[in-house]
């Protein structure tokens, strides 16, 4: 059966987009375009999930703040 998980996008100063998913500790991965994003974060939540208990997390969206 197939899990869905969130995946988080940002995009730092270089220009690597970089991933990342909440429900699964340390699970990051980056890449030039998004195509090879998709690929690579695929690959990380597969080998995250290889031995680790997966803790449920519902998606609530995103916030910013500013700090002065």
């Amino acid at each position: 059966m197939a899990k869905e998980f969130s995946v988080i996008i940002e995009q730092d100063t270089e220009g690597y987009y970089v991933a990342s998913v909440p429900a699964l500790r340390g699970c990051h991965t980056q890449a030039k375009s998004l195509d090879e994003l998709m690929v690579r974060v695929r690959e990380a939540v597969e080998l995250c999930l290889e031995g680790e208990s997966v803790e449920k997390l519902d998606f609530i969206g995103l916030r910013g703040i500013s700090v002065t």
